[in-house]
């Protein structure tokens, strides 16, 4: 695969003519919301100096890297498509397009862009010097947009762009499915070649038309689903008799944190450990959980059985780790753990059968998840999904992606719904689970930040399981009930977030009385 170079290309993108009328339609903010905007109006594509400069910047890795979307993506084939988007529908901007790979790359751009009018900073994977650009740009008070590209970049665009809004920065975020919208958005960087013009007047324009774009809420009615509520002094017992055990990590600060607030001891495990006891799993038991799994599922796609094995061997080996130590609750820093070589199998399908039964399995050892699992099971008695969570304001939708979700939503005593068993989708490899979740219900999507005392949560209405080949495999699209733009442009503690079917934000606010936690709806 042939790669771009951080050279500088040698000529504009292609024109084509578009009429000041038809441009002002698609961007009112220009001439509309700020006072001084209207004589600020872009104008139509004239001669090439009239056009703003802006620098492209395609922020990823090399396509051997394990990351999202997932190893071996053709990055080329997607930034293909956005140049030629924003060649077509922005006529009036001169895009210079780069590829950078980490900070330093990053760095060397910004210090030999003195001519440059704007950036667009495209966030075409996680990981590549993405964050560190919009830092710089930001930093010294450049106008800049940053896109999403859906499933692929948006950890690190999350956080560049809460950064950028904290700061106070003229840097505009677009998270949506839709490249028209990117364009709208990016037509309004010809307000910079206006007289006296600003970056603040350039974000003021951007930020309007981006909001603009924003699909209304749909139908959130919902389908019945009443949800056994725990007394909330029992829920706070429980949790002081649960215990949680962390592989592979040693978070001191948050483990005491967590023994503090909720008063649930974590003890800390070693890999060598857990894998010790993986090597010594029964095969034959091991089997037998393949067998029951292969069977339950919908339809297993790309590992062999062989490797549903292994994740039934690691499965035994968390359980009987968790037996020794009288635990309920484990988390594992699997992602370094399979690729330092300390792990032989991914733990996916044995933190699905837990969190099933109602017990708990979590992802990454992250223990803010696992500590808001543990609390909700005790609470609602439901088991809780882990997700790196993803916008797209076209649909006016957040969808939770991972690779562990249950297909015990309501319960371990309530219905299953269908599941398939696929591969780990950043590096193609292990077992892992695509659940088609129910939809038409009300979930309650939250995390507790025990450092800070404090719970973030927020509401939505299930209304599709997506099937993308980026990211992770079970993605849940959400009708966000409440305000998206907020949610989007507030998000902070982190990527994860952990759903819930059911409504229940009143027994978290009442648990969070309990426990001397503030409460924080993030929509």
């Amino acid at each position: 695969m042939n790669h771009p170079t951080n050279t500088l290309p040698k000529s504009s993108c292609a024109c084509c003519d578009v009429s000041r009328r038809r441009f002002l339609a698609r961007c009112a903010a220009c001439t509309a919301g700020a006072t001084g905007l209207a004589s600020l109006a872009p104008a139509a594509a004239g001669q090439p100096g009239d056009k703003p400069r802006v620098r492209l910047v395609f922020c990823h890795p090399t396509p051997d890297t394990i990351t999202w979307p997932n190893i071996g993506y053709d990055y080329d084939a997607q930034k293909a498509r956005v140049k030629q988007a924003l060649a077509e529908q922005c006529p009036q901007v001169e895009f210079l397009p780069v590829w950078i790979k980490n900070g330093e790359e990053a760095k060397q751009v910004m210090e030999g862009d003195a001519e440059v009018d704007g950036y667009l900073i495209y966030f075409v994977g996680c990981r590549g010097g993405g964050r560190e650009m919009a830092s710089f740009v930001g930093g010294a008070g450049r106008p800049a947009v940053l896109a999403d590209h859906l499933f692929a970049g948006t950890g690190n665009f999350l956080g560049a762009n809460f950064h950028a809004r904290d700061k106070g920065w003229p840097i505009v975020g677009v998270s949506t499915s839709r490249l028209e919208e990117l364009a709208d958005v990016a037509r309004c960087f010809t307000v910079l070649k206006k007289p006296g013009a600003t970056p603040a007047d350039f974000f003021t324009a951007a930020d309007a038309v981006r909001r603009k774009s924003i699909a209304p809420a749909g139908d959130l009615s919902c389908a019945p689903d009443p949800v056994q509520i725990a007394d909330v002094g029992d829920c706070v017992k429980r949790l002081r008799e649960s215990k949680i055990l962390v592989v592979g990590r040693n978070p001191k600060g948050l483990i005491a944190a967590i023994g503090d607030v909720f008063g649930t001891p974590v003890v800390p495990i070693d890999f060598p450990t857990l894998d010790g006891m993986y090597m010594k799993a029964d095969r034959d038991e091991a089997a037998e959980w393949a067998d029951r799994w292969i069977g339950q599922a919908e339809k297993v796609i790309e590992p062999s059985r062989k490797e549903i094995v292994d994740s039934g061997a690691m499965y035994l080996a968390m359980r009987d780790l968790m037996k020794q130590h009288g635990a309920d609750a484990i988390a594992i820093n699997c992602l370094g753990g399979f690729y330092g070589d300390h792990l032989h199998a991914y733990p996916c399908l044995g933190f699905c059968e837990f969190n099933n039964g109602g017990q708990v399995g979590a992802c990454e050892a992250d223990l803010m998840s696992t500590i808001t699992m543990v609390a909700l099971g005790h609470l609602a008695g439901r088991p809780g999904f882990i997700s790196d969570p993803v916008f797209d304001t076209s649909k006016h939708q957040i969808i939770y992606a991972h690779c562990v979700a249950p297909w015990k939503v309501f319960g371990p005593d309530g219905p299953s719904n269908p599941f398939h068993i696929r591969d780990h989708s950043e590096d193609r490899q292990g077992a892992a689970v695509r659940s088609l979740l129910p939809l038409g219900h009300m979930t309650t999507t939250l995390k507790f930040v025990p450092q800070q005392k404090l719970a973030i949560l927020h509401q939505g209405k299930t209304v599709a399981n997506l099937d993308i080949d980026r990211a992770c495999r079970t993605k849940l699209a959400v009708d966000v009930q409440g305000d998206i733009d907020r949610l989007l442009n507030g998000w902070r503690h982190g990527w994860h977030r952990v759903t819930f079917y059911g409504d229940l934000k009143e027994p978290v606010a009442e648990l969070c009385k309990a426990l001397g936690v503030e409460f924080v709806e993030e929509a």
